[in-house]
């Protein structure tokens, strides 16, 4: 009996121990997989605040606020581009179908004059799309750009009239009442309609955002930005307005000492651009046939064609050297 309870015994001592042992090593493995997952887990928050301190520097913010603006560039770029864009620049409206219409019409109209007066099919296929897809959008892109640069002259006076007003204890809705009825147009009519929009309930935001829809300028868009800082932010109004208004005329100093130092180089392209044509034509007036062969034979006409490609291509390169960003 001794035997078997002293074997029982140690059955049952080594049965715990074992079982005590296996639960430790458990319980090691655990801590093991906590500590690892602990210390991935610090990896991993050591990466992100390298990082975010990486993306706190001056270089990375720089590198953001640059993409920024890239961004904004290139959607305004494509907001402008449009025909519905173009259209309410002119102060047009918004009737793009009756702008294809009378393109249509127009290119429809030339091609027909030009067959009548027995031109070749080719030319006047080539002339009734250069009337038809090129004159009028060239038309309303002069309309537009005539009406913006009315807006902008204008503009820093507008802002000015809305800095006495606050001064004088008007609020801004009274002001901008003030230059719907006393500015020049286009920005008088602008500035009427965001009088209206305003009062029929839309917020200052949404309606400066239409009018930039409508007037897509460098100037209203930091007069919008201005008026929403000061909304959230508070602060004198009066005062950055008048900061703005300070920056705007440099701006528009620098604009015009640009034009007068590119002027001579505009005219040099003027003259290089106009100038065969200019000789084509006074020889086909003083030498008719001389200059026959060019408009009568197959071969004439692959030259004039090349000719006018080539043409084009440097009075493109022209323009692009001459034409100055500010």
């Amino acid at each position: 009996m001794l035997f078997i309870l002293a074997g029982v015994l140690g059955f049952i001592t080594i049965a715990g121990l074992g079982f005590v042992l296996a639960g430790g090593g458990d319980s090691g493995s655990a801590k093991t997989v906590k500590r690892a997952q602990l210390i991935a887990g610090g990896d991993r928050q050591a990466v992100a605040a390298r990082a975010k301190a990486a993306a706190s520097t001056p270089d990375a913010r720089r590198k953001q606020i640059l993409k920024t603006l890239k961004e904004q560039d290139q959607k305004k770029k494509k907001a402008t581009l449009t025909i519905a864009a173009r259209l309410r620049a002119a102060g047009l409206g918004e009737n793009v179908r009756m702008f294809w219409i009378i393109s249509g019409v127009i290119g429809l109209s030339v091609g027909l004059v030009l067959l009548v007066l027995r031109q070749m099919p080719i030319i006047a296929l080539g002339a009734a799309f250069a009337a038809g897809f090129g004159l009028p959008r060239w038309v309303v892109g002069m309309m537009a750009k005539a009406r913006t640069k009315k807006f902008t002259n204008a503009f820093s006076d507008a802002i000015d009239i809305i800095v006495r007003g606050i001064k004088s204890g008007l609020p801004v809705h009274d002001c901008l009442k003030i230059i719907g009825k006393e500015c020049p147009e286009p920005l008088a009519g602008e500035f009427r309609v965001l009088v209206e929009n305003t009062g029929m309930g839309m917020s200052m935001d949404q309606a400066l955002e239409r009018m930039y829809e409508r007037m897509p300028t460098n100037e209203l868009r930091f007069f919008t930005i201005v008026l929403t800082i000061q909304a959230k932010t508070g602060g004198n109004l009066a005062e950055a307005l008048g900061n703005l208004s300070a920056v705007l005329r440099a701006r528009k100093l620098m604009v015009e000492k640009i034009k007068a130092l590119s002027a001579e180089a505009i005219a040099s392209a003027f003259i290089i651009g106009c100038l065969p044509p200019s000789v084509v034509a006074l020889i086909s007036i003083v030498a008719p046939s001389y200059m026959a062969p060019m408009f009568s034979d197959p071969r004439g006409h692959l030259m004039l064609m090349a000719a006018g490609f080539w043409m084009s291509l440097g009075i493109f390169v022209m323009r692009k050297m001459i034409n100055f960003k500010f």
